[in-house]
């Protein structure tokens, strides 16, 4: 039945591209369940820890989440004591954001959940035909990007 979603192969590519994002989310949110964490939190702390102290707004952007969205789940984090929030001198409405010594503790802990996912999702599949779908998708979602950006422009 699930195949069946729809006949065409080009709605196919873009329907199934959806269901393993929302199903890779599911299978996230489970690992991270025991955890008290979502997946936009671990993504989050993923920054962090990978790329050193954000700023608040960029990590906006770069989740494409909505300013009030970020806002709650950086108070979670927060308040949990897995992040710290800092105030920036220069610009006070600017807010960095970097891991606490607990939040490190806790990103010790959990499962690699790139590692999982992908072993799971793509265990088996071959090089050449990973390249090839992340060849398309990305293509595709190059040519949407640019439709956004080309339809914003007054």
């Amino acid at each position: 039945m699930a195949s069946r979603i729809i006949e065409d192969h080009h709605g196919a590519a873009g329907a199934w591209a959806k269901r393993c994002y929302f199903a890779a989310r599911a299978a996230m949110e489970a690992m991270l369940r025991p955890s008290g964490l979502g997946s936009t939190q671990w993504y989050i702390l993923h920054q962090l820890v990978h790329h050193g102290p954000t700023m608040q707004r960029d990590l906006g952007r770069l989740l494409q989440i909505e300013r009030s969205t970020l806002t709650v789940i950086v108070r979670a984090l927060v308040r949990k004591g897995w992040v710290e929030q800092v105030i920036d001198e220069a610009d006070q409405r600017r807010k960095l954001l970097r891991m606490t010594v607990t939040g490190m503790e806790l990103w010790d802990t959990l499962p690699e959940l790139s590692t999982v996912i992908n072993e799971t999702a793509f265990g088996g599949v071959s090089d050449a035909d990973i390249e090839a779908a992340v060849r398309v998708l990305r293509l595709a979602t190059e040519r949407l990007d640019a439709f956004t950006k080309r339809e914003r422009i007054p």
